[in-house]
């Protein structure tokens, strides 16, 4: 499939900020799943961008602005065409073995709760694909979906409580239930392409965990379904934290606000095709 999209994130400050530094992990790269055939990143102010590569394989850029200022704009854009792969991420950059995605992380804490939950889900499954299959399956007929808190800062055990949440939630819920398991998982951020045609207002989170033999397969718990040809992945990360679009310190000012549009569409050309 060829996928169009066009993300744009505004930063406003106020009162202005005296400098400001974002990090962005909005670049996504190649590999058999998907395959960049353009993508820049752009600033309606005058600052410096440097690109770079974080210790987990995603592609940064830093943006900095050194004079005080109220609002910075950032758009990503780009063409990908992406390819089922039955959710096996094949030729991604993997800088790091799969046993550091077993270790805990913030937002992706196991406690008590979460352990009993896992080991109900995973009881009777024979590999540890069938547990994680089983633990996708359970986490979506537990948890209500609820987009508009996917800013909220909870954690996956604050979620679970709740039993209600944003993708980021049930992608953190994932993660830890399969680390209790035994199997490595990790965050993934990046883009879904709606099979009604619209256009979601953020972007996708979801999970990965690495099966032996197999390697690393995604799981998105809200569809409740391998990850597909409708899913553009971006950035990886131990939870939300180290995988987030723009994570950033600002010198001075007082509150910042964050506003996020997105197309996302087909490439006119497949469309007519």
């Amino acid at each position: 499939m060829r996928i169009k999209i066009f993300h744009e994130m505004s930063f406003a400050y106020a009162p202005p900020a005296k400098s400001v530094i974002q990090v962005l992990r909005l670049t996504p790269r190649s590999y058999e799943g998907q395959h960049v055939l353009r993508w820049r990143i752009s600033t309606d102010v005058d600052c410096v961008l440097r690109q770079s590569e974080d210790s987990l394989g995603n592609v940064l850029h830093t943006l900095s602005y050194a004079r005080p200022i109220e609002k910075i704009g950032v758009v990503a854009e780009g063409e990908l065409e992406t390819f089922d792969t039955a959710g096996i991420v094949r030729g991604a950059v993997e800088p790091l073995s799969a046993e550091i995605y077993l270790r805990a992380s913030p937002r992706a804490e196991i406690n008590g709760a979460l352990r009993d939950f896992a080991e109900e889900a995973a009881r009777g499954a024979e590999t540890i694909l069938d547990k994680l299959h089983a633990l996708m399956t359970a986490v979506n007929e537990t948890m209500a979906y609820e987009p508009e808190l996917t800013r909220a800062p909870t954690i996956a055990a604050e979620a679970f409580a709740l039993r209600r949440g944003s993708a980021q939630d049930f992608a953190h819920i994932f993660i830890a239930c399969a680390r209790w398991l035994g199997a490595p998982a990790r965050y993934v951020s990046g883009f879904l392409m709606r099979g009604d045609g619209e256009s979601p207002e953020v972007g996708r989170a979801w999970a990965e965990a690495h099966v032996p033999v197999i390697g690393w397969v995604g799981f998105d718990c809200v569809n409740s379904i391998c990850v597909d040809e409708n899913y553009v992945r971006v950035a990886v990360g131990f939870d939300y934290l180290s995988a987030a679009p723009a994570r950033g310190s600002r010198g001075g000012g007082g509150d910042e606000t964050i506003k996020v549009a997105l197309v996302i569409d087909q490439a006119q050309s497949q469309r007519q095709s």
